[in-house]
Order: structure tokens, then sequence, then C-alpha cells
């Protein structure tokens, strides 16, 4: 398999370009099957190399193939490498599997656009960046899927650019994304100058050796400087604090275009980077404390923002920030495999609520506000069970998937080896976050599904359930909602069902086994009373249970005044937390506008007055004026030319005379 794994990536490269050339002359047939074909294949490959990975001994699960030389200059040597490891099969198969669904389901969802090729041609390209990303074998590689996936993104969030809304949604996650990628590069160029490599099986080795001999420590100031650069890019491109408001924006976009930005690919990027690269975060506990401290405060402060949204994407929207907050704390507090473990999971169900949500939207004819729904789970019933669990499981209710990561998370950041008590604190807005989702959550379910239609009488007479095609992967994803979880079953669990393993853990541990032995060696061994660990969990579920109950005893048992209530005695924060704590606002007030008008004095006195005044035109203006001068002289006539010659001899014997 370490032969064909090129394959991966040009299969979706293909269909990409095959769809855009030929696409709009060989019509919907055509780009249905490329544009599906392709990333099916890409699938199919992945799962292959995926079944050599298990089929080997552990110390030996590594596919690797190098292309050929990509940049060779002094000693600097970067090759164009593909690989496959546990940490990169688990991400392959989610980015293939789940985008293979996305694109199935847009067969229905986009069947009548006028633009169907350049659709599925820039879903292709999406998925192609996407897998160079993760399957790149050193840090180049994966910064080319890096910056690749941002173009896509940008393409696609604008799909509709007809609308200046839609393209300003695209432009601006494309430039927030280039500010995180700058910590990106910078974070690279620093790597290559202290250890000499950008390939990861030749710099984590080093690095563990010059660890082990005493010639890296702990927290040293270059090993902060890479691990919070590199973070830096990880804010922009997985939606954190300060980085995040391009996120709910991007639901400009087709709902499966949603699907695949917030689900399998591109936000999830971050996490995966910052697992990859655990050993130099674990050598930088500083670094850690401050991605477990943003991610907290993300989980916490976007899940407060999707309690008042009305727009159905805009809620899941903030639930994807919040979500990835979570993956941020499980890797901020070096439990790598828990955070890989609930981006897999949220994969799952965060795919299948963004296209159940699409399905809704499609019945309605286009309607994204919960206001203007109601009743829908008898026209809508298996887009309604398929989102209900879906929805169960992003509340962390067991036994489905969502609990098991979730908790897994919490249960890490509670016992944080490095900082136990900041992980404590990490902790509680984590659980007070999980209940929030909780609340949200099933404020969009009852909203949407139950109580009377409050749409039009129209939209009512054309409500219907979505076709097989995009019926098809709500199902198989609501199936990985419930059962994915099953794989990272935690050990308490475990030891009670018979001895049930950890699959998940177990399989990811010699990629982050170097950095468990740093952190044993630096923080001592811990034990955790079971008890506390029973304790916690429990905990955990009644705060989620908690939420349910909120969210059913005012939007279920018909307490509408309550919401009006609330929101007229705490006028203020209602009106702050509607507005999204009016960070936009904020943005385009303290960094948008002084750009915008510093630009504009540098292009009226630099540009305008000094370049194009002072030294272009300036020079012609010159130039013109000398010109008219000296035309003077050489005027044509014959009595002008005398003139000038005499005068110059009168000139000549004057200045001899003086001289004598």
């Amino acid at each position: 398999m370490e032969n064909m794994l090129f394959l991966i990536p040009l299969l979706p490269l293909l269909g990409c370009l095959l769809n855009g050339m030929l696409g709009s002359r060989l019509g919907k047939s055509f780009v249905s099957y490329v544009g599906c074909a392709t990333v099916g294949g890409a699938f199919l490959i992945a799962a292959f190399s995926a079944l050599e990975i298990f089929s080997r001994e552990p110390s030996d699960r590594l596919l690797l193939q190098t292309l050929w030389s990509w940049m060779a200059v002094g000693s600097f040597k970067v090759d164009l490498a593909l690989m496959i490891d546990q940490l990169s099969c688990v991400m392959i198969l989610v980015v293939t599997g789940v985008g293979f669904l996305i694109h199935i389901y847009s067969l229905g969802y986009m069947h009548e656009d006028k633009s169907y090729w350049r659709y599925f041609s820039y879903l292709n390209m999406f998925v192609f960046f996407m897998t160079m990303l993760v399957l790149g074998a050193n840090y180049l590689v994966m910064f080319v899927g890096w910056e690749g996936v941002g173009l896509a993104s940008y393409l696609l969030i604008g799909f509709w650019y007809q609308g200046n809304k839609n393209a300003d949604a695209g432009k601006k996650a494309f430039v927030v994304n280039r500010i995180g990628d700058f910590g990106f590069v910078l974070g690279m160029f620093l790597i290559f100058l202290t250890f000499g490599s950008l390939s990861y099986l030749d710099l984590f080795p080093t690095v563990f050796h010059l660890y082990s001999t005493g010639n890296v420590g702990i927290d040293s100031p270059v090993m902060i400087a890479i691990c919070l650069l590199l973070f830096l890019g990880a804010t922009g491109k997985s939606a954190q604090i300060p980085l995040y408001v391009w996120l709910p924006d991007a639901m400009a976009g087709p709902t499966p275009v949603s699907a695949l930005i917030h689900a399998a690919t591109m936000v999830t990027a971050g996490v995966y980077m910052v697992a990859r690269t655990n050993i130099l975060y674990t050598l930088a506990p500083t670094a850690l404390a401050v991605v477990a401290v943003v991610a907290a405060l993300t989980a916490l402060f976007a899940a407060t923002m999707g309690i008042l949204q009305n727009d159905i994407k805009r809620v899941l929207a903030y639930s994807t920030v919040s979500q990835l907050g979570y993956m941020f704390i499980g890797v901020g507090v070096t439990a790598y495999w828990a955070g890989i473990f609930h981006l897999m999971t949220h994969a799952f169900f965060k795919a299948c609520l963004f296209l159940c949500s699409g399905s809704v939207i499609h019945a309605m004819g286009g309607e994204q506000d919960m206001r203007k729904m109601g009743g829908l789970s008898s026209k809508m019933p298996i887009t309604y069970a398929t989102m209900l669990i879906a929805t169960i499981a992003i509340a962390g209710i067991p036994p489905f998937a969502g609990f098991f990561s979730k908790d897994e998370i919490l249960w890490k950041a509670f016992t944080f080896p490095y900082y136990p008590m900041l992980g404590k604190v990490v902790w509680f807005m984590g659980a007070v976050g999980a209940g929030i989702t909780a609340f949200y959550m099933f404020r969009l379910i009852f909203m949407t599904f139950h109580g009377k239609f409050r749409g039009t009488h129209e939209q009512e007479h054309h409500l219907h359930e979505s076709p097989p095609s995009m019926i098809v992967p709500l199902m198989l994803l609501a199936a990985l909602s419930f059962t994915g979880g099953w794989l990272g079953i935690p050990h308490v669990i475990g030891e009670q069902l018979g001895h049930v393993p950890n699959l998940l853990e177990h399989f990811l541990e010699p990629v982050f086994k170097n950095s468990h032995e740093i952190i044993s060696a630096t923080t001592g061994a811990h034990h955790h009373p079971v008890a506390l660990e029973w304790a916690l969990m429990g905990l955990s579920i009644t705060i989620a249970v908690g939420g349910i109950i909120g969210a059913f005893y005012v939007y279920m048992l018909k307490y509408p005044s309550l919401p009006t209530r609330l929101a007229e005695t705490y006028a203020l924060h209602y009106r702050i937390i509607y507005n999204k704590y009016y960070i936009d606002e904020i943005y385009h007030a303290m960094v948008i506008m002084p750009i915008y008008y510093l630009s504009r004095m540098l292009w009226k006195v630099i540009d305008a007055f000094v370049i194009d005044g002072i030294g272009i035109n300036g020079q012609a203006w010159l130039v013109q004026r000398g010109s008219r001068i000296f035309g003077l002289l050489h005027n044509g006539y014959v009595q002008t030319y005398g003139a000038f010659m005499v005068l110059g001899l009168v000139c000549i014997l004057w200045y001899f005379l003086q001289v004598k």
C-alpha cells in the first residue's frame, strides 16, 4: 500500500480538474459520477491502507511514500512525501469517509443549482488539499494542504457570490485565516532554525533525544515560542478566540459545504496539527496552559452565543466553535488521544446535524429561521430521528458517541498533570459549557420539530422528506453518532463491562509514547481514585440532563413568556449575548476601520502625492517645462540661430578680455 498513497490525494484532484474543465459541457451525470467516485475511491484506498496498518505490529505501523525531492537548498531539504501512521490513519478515514457521504448528499441538495459542475469541482479541491494536509510527512507538505483548504473554503463559502453578503463571508474567512497562517509560517521557520528539519520522522526523534541527553529542557523559551506560533495558526484555522469570527459567517455557503468545513475537515486541522506536534507541546507546559485556557474560554464563550441564535445553521456554527474548544482542551491538557477522539465523534454527529439542517432548509424552501418552523417531526420523520440522535450525542448523554469523548476530555482536564489547579478551572468551564450546549441544542430540536407549524401555508403544503441521496447519508452518520464512541470506552466503564479495552487510546498510544514518558518523568506517576472519576462522570451527565430539562421546560411545556420576561428583566445582558458580544463591531471599529483609514492616508499621501505626484508626475512636469523652454531656442528660424551665435561670440570675447 505504500506505493499507492499518492492516489488518495490524486483522485480528488483529478475530480476537481475534470469537473472544472469538462463538467459544464458534459452535464450533471458526468459531474456526479466523477465528483463522488473520485472521493469514494480515495476512501477505499485509505481503508485498505488502514487494514495494512492494523495488520502490522504496533512498532511497525507506518506507511511512507516519497514521491520526489521537493527542495534542496544548502542544509534545507524537503521531500514531497506522504505518510500514514496511527494518527493520520484515523484522520484520513474521517476526512475521506465523511467527505464521501457529504458528496453523496450533495447530489440531491445541489441538483438544481446552475453551477453544479463548479460546486463539485470546488468540493473535490477541498478534499484534495485536506488529504495533503493529513498525509504530509513534513510541515511544508502540511502547509500546502493548510493553505489549500483556506483557498477552497473561500471559494465554497462565497459559492453563491452574486450577493455581497456571501462574497464578504468568503473574504472574511480568507483574511482571518491568513492572520493565523502568518504565525504558522514563523513557527516552521523557527523549527528549522532550531532543529534543522521539518520532517516528522527526523524532527520528533531528534527532539526526544535532545531532551533525553539534557540538551533541551522543559519550558525553554524557543520551545514556547514555536508552540505558541503554531497555535496562532491553529486559532485561525480551527476558530479559537480571537480568530473564531469567520466561522459563523461561513454559513453563507451551501449547507453541505458547512458540513464539510465544520465536521470532517478544515476546522479540525489545528487540532490535528497540535496532536501531531505533541512532543514539542509536552516540552512547553506554558504553551499547553495557553492552549487549554484559550480552548476553555472558547468552549464556554461560543456556547453562550448559541443560546439566542434563531438561524438553524448559526446555532450549529457556534456549536462547532464550542466543540472545537473541547478538542483543544483535550490536547492542551496532554490528553492528545482524547482530543483526536472528540474530533472523530464530532465529525459524525456534527456532519449529521448540518446535513439534517440542510434537509429541513430544503423542505422549507430555503427558510433558516427556527421561529418560522415547528411541527416538522411528523412531516420529516427520518430527518427528525437522525437529528435527534446526533443532538443527544453532542449533548453528551451515554451511550451516544459524544458522551465518551467529551467526558474523557473533562476528566483529563480535571487531572491536568502540569497545572492541577488550572485543570480544575478548565474542567469547570467545560462542564458549564456542556450544560449550555445541551440546552441550546434541544432548543433547536423543540423549536424546529415540535409544536405548531409557524411558517406560511405554501411552505406547509410543500413540506416533504428529502430524497434517498440525502437520507441515506443521514442514517449512516446517525448510526456512527450512536456507536462511534464505543471505540474509546473509558477504563473505568470498560472494567465494569468485562474488561472491554479502550481501542482508540491503545491504537494511538505509539504516536504519543515519548510525550507520556516526558510527562511521567517531569510530574511523576499520578493515581486518581476511581470513585472520583465516577463522580465527575455522573456530575457531567447530570449537568447535560439539566440543560435538556431546561430546554424542555421552556419550549415544550409552553412557557413562551419566560424568555420574554428574562429578556425584559435582563435587557442589557440579553442584548449583549443576542448581538454576539458585539465582537464583530469591536473588530470593525478597532481593527478594520483604523487599517482602512491608514491605508487611505497612505494612498493619498505616499502613493498619490509622493510617488505619483512628486516621483512620476513631478518628473514628467519638469521634462515638459524644460522642453518648452528649450523649444524656444530651437524654433527653426535662421535669424534666431544667428543671433544666438553672435551673442555667444560676444560672451566669449568678453570673457577673454576680462581674463587679460
